[in-house]
C-alpha cells in the first residue's frame, strides 16, 4: 500500500499549487456574483423594487448558491467516495465555470422581464452546485497526500484559494468601476468578470489534468455503496456540529466582503472604489496569514485555533460595525482586518481538521456536507439578515453586530463539543458517531 507520509515536498508543492489555483478560480466565479449582487444586480434584475428591496432580492439569488452547495457536496461527495477525489475536481470546475460565463450573457429585466431573474437564479444554483463539490475534492486530495506532521500547512493551500479568488474578482470589478462611467458599468462593464471566468476555468482544467489520485482513496477496500446514507446513519451528530461550528466563519467573511460593500456604498455614500480597496486590503492580510495559522495548528492542535478564532470573532463584531459606520477608509480597513484575522485563525486549519474527523470511506461526503451546511447557516442568510437589520437601525448597525456575535457564540459551543485530532494520522482517525 502507499504511505501518505512518504510524499516528498516538491511533489506536495506541485499538488498544493494546483489545488490552490483551481480553488481560486472556482471561488472567483462564486465571489464575482456576490460583488455584482452588492453593486448592480438589484436595479438591473429587480427594477420594480425599492433600492433596499432590490438589494435584498439580489442577495436572495446570492443565497441560493449556498443552498445549492450542500446538494453539490452530496452529489460530488458520492463521486469522490466511490470514484476518487480527482474526478470531482475536474467535473466541479467545468460546472462552475460554464454557469458563471452564462451569467454574463443573461439579459436584464428590461429586455426579457421576469425570465431575467429566473435565469439568474438557475445559474446561481448551478454555481453553488459546482462549488459544493470543489472544496471537498481539492482539500482531500491535498490532505490525503500530506505527511501527518504538516497536514494543516499543506491543506491550507486550497484555503488560500478563496482569498486569491476574491482578490481576482474584486480586482477586476475595481478596475472596471474606476475606469467606466456608472452607465457603462451598469450596461456592460459588470458582465466582463463573468466572461473572463471561461479563460480561467480552462487554465484550471489544464493544471488539474496532471494530478495523481489520493493514495488514501486507493487504499480503501470497502467503498461505501451510498456514502450519504452512511453519513446520515453514523455521522449525523458530527455533521451537525461541524456545520454549526463553521457557520461563524461564513457569517464573518460574507458580512465583510458582501454586506459591508452594499452598506458602505448605499447607506454611507462611500464610493465603490474606496469600499473595494478597503475590503481587498483586509483580504490580502487574511491570505498572507493563512499558512502561519496553519503551522500553529500543526504545532498546537486544530481545536485550540478554532476556539481562539471563535472567541476573537465574538469579541470583535461590535467594534467592527462601529468602525464600518465611520465611513473612514483606515478605520473600516482596521475593522475588516480584525474580523478576517479571527476568521482565518479558524479556517486555516479546517482543511486538515474536517478530513481527520471522518473515516476515509465516507470522508469526501461527510466533510463536504458539514462544510457546506455551515455555509447555508452562516453565508446564505448573513447578507440578507444584516441588510434588513441595518435598514431599521441608526447610523451604527448594532443589530448586525449582535447577530454576528450570536453566531460566533453558537459556533464556539459547537467547536467545544468536537474532539481534537492532531497528531493522529488520517488513516488511523476514529470517526465520531452519533
Amino acid at each position: 500500500m502507499s504511505d501518505v507520509r512518504t510524499v516528498r515536498a516538491p511533489s506536495m508543492l506541485r499538488l498544493a499549487a494546483a489545488s490552490l489555483a483551481g480553488t481560486a478560480i472556482e471561488f472567483y466565479d462564486f465571489f464575482v456574483y456576490g460583488t455584482a449582487a452588492a453593486l448592480v444586480l438589484g436595479p438591473l434584475f429587480f427594477p420594480t423594487f425599492s433600492p433596499v428591496a432590490g438589494t435584498l432580492a439580489a442577495f436572495g439569488t446570492f443565497g441560493v448558491g449556498f443552498v445549492a452547495r450542500p446538494l453539490g457536496s452530496m452529489l460530488f461527495g458520492h463521486i469522490g467516495d466511490r470514484r476518487g477525489r480527482r474526478p470531482v475536481l475536474v467535473m466541479s470546475l467545468w460546472l462552475t465555470g460554464a454557469s458563471t460565463v452564462a451569467v454574463g450573457f443573461v439579459p436584464a429585466y428590461d429586455r426579457i422581464g421576469v425570465a431575467a431573474p429566473l435565469l439568474l437564479l438557475l445559474l446561481r444554483f448551478l454555481q453553488g452546485l459546482g462549488l459544493g463539490g470543489e472544496w471537498g475534492g481539492a482539500v482531500l486530495l491535498t490532505a490525503e497526500h500530506a505527511p501527518a506532521g504538516r497536514r494543516a500547512l499543506w491543506s491550507s493551500f486550497p484555503q488560500i484559494g478563496p482569498a486569491v479568488g476574491f482578490l481576482l474578482a474584486n480586482g477586476v470589478m475595481l478596475a472596471l468601476s474606476a475606469t467606466l462611467t456608472d452607465a457603462q458599468f451598469a450596461q456592460w462593464g459588470w458582465r466582463v468578470p463573468f466572461w473572463a471566468a471561461g479563460a480561467l476555468a480552462l487554465g484550471g482544467l489544464w493544471l488539474r489534468s496532471s494530478l495523481a489520485e489520493s493514495p488514501r482513496f486507493l487504499e480503501i477496500d470497502d467503498h461505501a455503496r451510498v456514502p450519504l446514507v452512511d453519513v446520515a446513519r453514523h455521522h449525523w451528530r458530527l455533521v451537525l456540529l461541524t456545520a454549526g461550528a463553521l457557520a461563524v466563519g461564513y457569517a464573518v467573511f460574507y458580512a465583510v466582503t458582501t454586506w459591508s460593500l452594499a452598506y458602505g456604498t448605499e447607506r454611507l455614500g462611500v464610493s465603490r472604489t474606496v469600499m473595494l480597496t478597503c475590503i481587498m486590503a483586509a483580504v490580502v492580510v487574511k491570505g498572507s496569514l493563512t499558512p502561519v495559522m496553519a503551522l500553529l495548528g500543526d504545532r498546537y492542535g486544530r481545536k485550540p485555533l478554532c476556539l481562539a478564532g471563535c472567541t476573537a470573532s465574538a469579541l470583535w463584531m461590535f467594534p467592527m460595525v462601529a468602525l464600518l459606520a465611520t465611513g473612514q477608509p483606515l478605520l473600516m480597513f482596521l475593522g475588516f482586518t480584525g474580523a478576517l484575522v479571527a476568521f482565518i485563525t479558524m479556517f486555516a486549519v479546517i482543511a486538515a481538521y474536517l478530513p481527520e474527523l471522518y473515516e476515509p470511506r465516507v470522508r469526501c461526503t461527510g466533510a463536504a456536507v458539514g462544510y457546506n451546511l455551515g455555509g447555508v447557516l452562516g453565508g446564505a442568510l448573513t447578507p440578507i439578515v444584516a441588510t434588513a437589520l441595518a435598514e431599521h437601525g441608526g447610523r451604527v448597525p448594532w443589530g448586525v453586530g449582535a447577530y454576528l456575535t450570536a453566531i460566533a457564540l453558537l459556533s464556539l459551543g459547537c467547536f467545544a463539543l468536537l474532539p481534537e485530532t492532531r497528531p493522529v494520522p488520517v488513516a488511523a482517525t476514529e470517526p465520531v458517531t452519533g
